[in-house]
């Protein structure tokens, strides 16, 4: 589970990728849009997209909770609520907005809490961390730190916003290696124990796991599984796991947007390892209720442990890619699919694709270094079986152009196994994340916080 407890600033990874959908979203929907009607300020001849110099005051500043002393105001809720949305790359639907709301201004409170924490513990956070920060968010995305902060403000969010929740990540860090990691100990017998207990699962199924956890009591467990469902709902429509995670989640994993790395199901409680046992990868499950609270979970791949998988085989690959006029039907198009699949399958090895390329007057690229498991599923299936040499059958579509790819070297992985120092940092983010927790618990119960 080393992956669920990331050392670098996983914060910033997490909202470069969050922020892209967004973007990819919006450019598709300017796309669509149809060109504006004249109206009655053509004659005006104004700027389509004017550059606006100075700063509005927001519309409304007044304090909605006092945390310790310190003010959030609606603007904040705001403007980390418009990020929320380019995160999930959607509208949030009317009936959910005020729960979704209070859930933002929960977050806002917790991420408060932890920055003063950190404050009183000493802990600094300097300004050229939080903007190398942002700088690592906008080489992400292509941009340059003032395109993205222009980007933000058009979504209604800001460049304050992103920066005060990279503080708060970086603060939670190190806040818990300062109260929390120091004084975790595993012995190494526990360690042995594991060691020999994973050499004794071999050739067992093991997942990659998401985790979305939302705490309960007795009192209000009606309530936090209707929020689930809703949350489930987001998720079957698109909206993206991890941005949900790192948005709702209340486990320490929230971080790094609910990722518990790899592990077998007997490492989960009961009702989650039955669940795990019956999901295939990229599978959603139904929220579940667990001691404390409930957990959505997300199988993101699956694996035999200490077996090699041959979806970690290492491509070169050769593809030919053939373009169709604007315009051309099905019907047209036919024939020339016909004769590019009798051509693949006839390649007579890697050479061939430069063949196929010029008969059909096709693009050829050359990629090497890839993983078959980063491979869209449908082609995995379609390339395991595959030898060096060979070329898939067509893929694509008449709009986007049909494709194949012709395996040019193949080099399987053997499988690792984990050493005794990766079983003991292991158990210990284990004892760190519960511990986290814990601590986050007794900052809620121990502050003053007034609602306005």
């Amino acid at each position: 589970m080393a992956a669920a407890f990331s050392r670098n600033l996983a914060g910033a990874g997490g909202i470069a990728a969050a922020i892209a959908i967004a973007l990819a979203a919006s450019a598709s929907a300017q796309d669509a849009a149809p060109a504006p009607a004249p109206n009655s300020t053509s004659g005006l001849r104004l700027p389509q997209n004017p550059e606006v110099f100075g700063k509005s005051m927001p519309s409304v500043i007044k304090a909605t909770a006092i945390v310790n002393g310190a003010v959030i105001t609606q603007t904040d809720i705001d403007q980390r609520l418009a990020l929320l949305v380019m995160s999930n790359g959607s509208q949030i639907p009317p009936e959910q907005l005020e729960a979704v709301r209070q859930q933002v201004l929960r977050n806002l409170i917790d991420e408060t809490l932890q920055i003063q924490a950190a404050e009183r513990e000493e802990i600094t956070i300097k300004k050229s961390e939080i903007d190398d920060a942002v700088k690592r968010v906008s080489a992400n995305l292509k941009q340059t730190p003032e395109q993205l902060e222009a980007t933000l403000q058009r979504a209604g969010s800001s460049i304050k916003s992103i920066r005060r929740q990279i503080e708060g990540e970086i603060a939670w860090q190190r806040l818990q290696r300062a109260k929390i990691e120091d004084d975790v100990n595993v012995a190494d017998d526990e360690v042995k124990a594991v060691l020999n207990r994973l050499l004794a699962s071999k050739g067992q199924q093991e997942y990659h796991v998401g985790e979305i956890f939302l705490a309960s009591t007795a009192a209000n467990q009606a309530e936090v599984m209707a929020k689930a469902n809703a949350i489930l709902e987001q998720l079957r429509n698109g909206g993206s796991f991890t941005a949900y995670a790192r948005q709702y989640s209340e486990a320490s994993t929230q971080i790094v947007g609910g990722d518990l790395g790899w592990l077998r199901p007997e490492q989960l409680p009961d009702p989650l390892a039955v669940a795990v046992r019956n999901m295939q990868p990229g599978q959603v499950s139904a929220p579940i209720a667990v001691p404390g609270g409930v957990s959505i979970l997300a199988v993101q791949d699956s694996r035999k442990v200490l077996t090699a998988d041959p979806r970690d085989a290492i491509l070169s690959l050769k593809q030919v890619s053939v373009n169709f006029p604007k315009g051309t039907t099905r019907e047209q198009a036919e024939g020339v699919v016909a004769r590019f699949a009798e051509a693949a399958r006839n390649v007579g090895g890697c050479g061939g694709a430069d063949r196929i390329a010029a008969q059909f007057k096709g693009e050829l690229v050359q990629s090497d270094q890839v993983k078959i498991r980063d491979l869209p599923v449908p082609l995995q299936n379609l390339m395991l079986p595959m030898q060096v040499g060979q070329a898939t059958q067509p893929f694509g579509s008449i709009e986007d152009g049909i494709r194949t790819l012709v395996i040019c070297g193949r080099d399987e992985i053997a499988a690792d196994t984990p050493t005794f120092d990766d079983i003991y940092q292991s158990q210990v983010e284990q004892r760190v994340n519960l511990r986290a927790r814990r601590y986050l618990r007794d900052l809620r119960r121990d502050a003053v916080i007034e609602f306005r």
